[in-house]
């Protein structure tokens, strides 16, 4: 069954005109007659016995962005997709392919993260979107991400090794007077890293670490621990670059909003497992009463540490567009 337009992702609902505007035309095209006439204008192709539906057409059509002046030629190109799929359908059918237990599994595995991420969806639409207030708030709390933004040159050090030798590490960048010496000490030491330079303007750093760039003076280090050792970066130099609270505020409105909807949607799924009987079976028991309960539904897509929203810039040639800042 094919979602409403009211659960479809905003992606998706983007592009319905287009469909009703074909399937309109296809309408006219078929012309004025009786009932059956009508009802083939609804049938975009006929494949064997089988009919493919101006609606499937429709629905691939949904599923990336379409220039208007595109619309016929995509059309085609998706009725062909179909097509080739229907073929490789019944063919399937016919060598009773569906009743292998790996293409069963993969059948229900589909059908239920559709299921699932439709009702994910359904809870995050249902958050409020922020206010002018909220949105004027955030901008004022995060001076280094909008008045005082800056665009910062990083020199950057990859560094393997093991967790136990971060000590003697933090020790030898402090001890260094500049970053070709602590490179030589690790050329000298045998530690393997990676060297490279890299411009990054304020959004793009992780937003938990921005305050600390923001306070670092041309020159500085910073050590931080990876899962393979640990990553130095040193600021060459940075460039200020404020941004408006206008030029923000739409950036800063999509930020705040997926934001709430991940949280809704946490809550909604901590809810969900405190109402819900829960038990775990076998090696799964042993390894449940030790750790914290994992996400089964995927909701917003938001990484484990959150960058700034991105900000479009009058001025960043300079800057790799990274998580969004526009060219």
């Amino acid at each position: 069954m094919a979602p409403s337009a009211n659960t479809l992702p905003c992606a998706h609902r983007k592009f319905l005109c287009t469909g009703v505007v074909l399937v309109m035309t296809l309408g006219l095209l078929a012309g004025c007659g009786n009932g059956k006439e009508k009802a083939a204008s609804q049938v975009a192709a006929k494949v064997n016995d089988n009919e493919i539906s101006v609606h499937q057409v429709n629905y691939l059509l949904q599923q990336r962005e379409v220039k208007q002046d595109a619309v016929e030629a995509a059309s085609r190109q998706a009725l062909n997709r179909l097509i080739d799929q229907e073929l490789a359908v019944q063919k399937a059918l016919d060598l009773k392919i569906d009743r292998q237990p790996a293409v069963l599994q993969a059948l229900e595995a589909a059908k239920r993260d559709v299921l699932a991420r439709a009702y994910v969806e359904r809870v995050a639409d249902a958050a409020t979107p922020p206010s002018v207030a909220e949105m004027e708030k955030f901008y004022k709390d995060k001076p280094a991400l909008f008045a005082e933004r800056r665009i910062y040159q990083l020199q950057e050090l990859n560094i393997e090794l093991p967790s136990e030798q971060l000590s003697e590490l933090g020790k030898r960048l402090s001890a260094a007077k500049d970053i070709d010496t602590f490179a030589d000490y690790l050329r000298s030491s045998n530690i393997k890293f990676a060297q490279n330079r890299a411009v990054r303007a304020a959004e793009q750093l992780p937003l938990e670490k921005l305050d600390e760039f923001a306070q670092m003076k041309d020159g500085q280090a910073r050590l931080m621990r990876t899962p393979t050792g640990a990553t130095v970066l040193v600021l060459v130099k940075s460039q200020l670059q404020p941004v408006d609270f206008e030029k923000a505020k739409p950036a800063i409105e999509q930020y705040l909003a997926s934001q709430r909807k991940r949280e809704l949607v946490e809550r909604d799924m901590k809810d969900l497992r405190t109402a819900a009987k829960i038990e775990y079976v076998g090696k799964f028991a042993e390894a449940a009463a030790s750790a914290p309960a994992a996400n089964v539904v995927n909701g917003p897509s938001e990484p484990d540490t959150p960058n700034a929203p991105a900000i479009a810039s009058g001025n960043t040639s300079s800057v790799d567009q990274g998580m969004g800042v526009n060219k």
